[in-house]
């Protein structure tokens, strides 16, 4: 997707900011740097953390297994904290499963990788005339809005990109870093005051002769940012980002791996207050060899970064206030194929929930005994959205506009799953 302003072309937007090549980096990153007020988030106390399996899990090897059957592979079911059973490759997770809770009967139609992420991200499918707004871009824009004291962005994608802002503009992009908290083309190391200050005057000038050239919104939008950038890249709330400085028993809990490392970071991200955090795991797209590559590598990285990041939020009494959501664009083919992998499926799979107040350890629906389809009332990405906006204490009635004066209702108006929320 393009964030290019309206009406004019990515290359004479790319060339007509290239005479800033320095400092436009920084900027345009820090385009999800909204302030926020840190007394009113600390009140409202509410952050979520979505850890995103990118390339589609097969959660009947993880979640909802099928022993015995032909489709359900050689993995077992084993006991948890919770009423419900999960892999027995995933021990620690299952000592935590009390606080957590499985969907069991999602049912989605888009089994294509960038289909399904657009539409488990936004609740929408893909619309070639409108963009819509990705969870953290939403909850960040219900959140933070409006306040002015909260340094650090409100929506931070951690080891990998997001889904972006759509039609709430650039405001409310996902802030990138790496899973070390490193922010790309940030440093500053190096830089007096007077080059510093020399390097954000070319900027000004730039954008405001680009701003009076009337190119739409997004100019507009860009410049009001630098202000907030600049004391961004100053500001002491950095810090949060710093998660090298963890103990290392700390960084041992999680997992001295990038998915362990973004876990930590997302826990220090919302102690200072951030209302979104989208962890990055990709990997999930197994079309060969699936079950070797899950116990050995991909469901030991998994249970001990969710585990140990559950077990923190709680140690720390922030688990009641952060809901955590556990996804990816789809999952597998309960058939496994000639090169002992799974395919792409949508029709019956399982997402996971849990802290902010759901209600933790059950299992939600169910599928056939073969895992091919939901045998209870199905649930889409509209209504586990709707789900944890509610969670959130976001109003479900909230309508957006779009920017053709579309009124676009939050979560595509899905339902709330009703098991999982008081």
């Amino acid at each position: 997707m393009s964030f290019a302003p309206q009406g004019m072309t990515r290359r004479h937007f790319m060339s007509h900011m290239a005479g800033a090549s320095a400092m436009i980096a920084p900027s345009m990153m820090m385009g999800s740097a909204i302030q926020a007020n840190a007394q009113d988030l600390k009140k409202r106390g509410k952050s979520c953390i979505m850890l995103w399996m990118g390339g589609g899990p097969s959660t009947m090897d993880i979640w909802d297994l099928k022993p015995g059957t032909n489709t359900g592979g050689p993995f077992r079911p084993i006991s948890t904290k919770g009423d419900l059973q999960i892999s027995e490759h995933m021990p620690k997770t299952a000592q935590v499963m009390d606080n957590l809770s499985v969907v069991r009967s999602m049912s989605t139609r888009e089994a294509d990788h960038g289909r399904g992420r657009y539409y488990m991200h936004t609740g929408y499918v893909p619309n070639p005339n409108i963009e819509h707004p990705s969870y953290g871009s939403v909850i960040a824009h219900e959140l933070a809005s409006d306040h002015n004291e909260l340094e650090i962005p409100p929506f931070v994608s951690v080891g990998g990109g997001s889904v972006g802002p759509g039609f709430l503009g650039m405001s409310w992009a996902p802030f990138t870093v790496s899973s070390s908290g490193q922010v790309r083309n940030l440093g500053m190391k190096g830089w007096g005051d007077e080059t510093l200050q020399s390097r954000l005057e070319m900027l000004r000038l730039i954008e405001g002769g680009f701003v009076n050239q009337n190119r739409g919104p997004a100019a507009m939008d860009h410049a009001k940012i630098l202000d907030k950038t600049v004391k961004l890249m100053t500001s002491d709330q950095m810090k949060a980002f710093k998660v090298n400085e963890e103990p290392e028993e700390m960084k041992e809990l999680y997992g001295q791996d990038g998915f362990g490392r973004g876990c930590l970071l997302a826990r220090r991200l919302v102690e200072a207050g951030v209302p979104f955090i989208e962890v990055d795991l990709g990997g999930w797209d197994n079309h060969q060899n699936i079950f070797n590559t899950l116990s050995d590598n991909k469901l030991p990285v998994l249970d001990r970064a969710m585990s140990a990041l559950v077990t923190d939020l709680k140690q720390r009494g922030l688990l009641e206030s952060t809901t955590i959501v556990w996804m990816g664009e789809f999952s597998r083919t309960p058939r496994i194929n000639g090169n002992t992998g799974r395919d792409h499926w949508a029709r019956s799979w399982s997402t996971v929930v849990g802290g902010g107040g759901i209600n933790g350890g059950i299992a939600v629906g169910e599928t056939s005994s073969d895992g091919t389809r939901v045998e209870t009332e199905p649930y889409s990405s509209e209504d586990l959205m709707a789900t944890v906006c509610r969670a959130m204490g976001i109003s479900l009635d909230t309508t957006f506009t779009s920017k053709s004066g579309r009124p676009m209702k939050i979560a595509n108006g899905g339902k709330v799953i009703k098991e999982l929320v008081a």
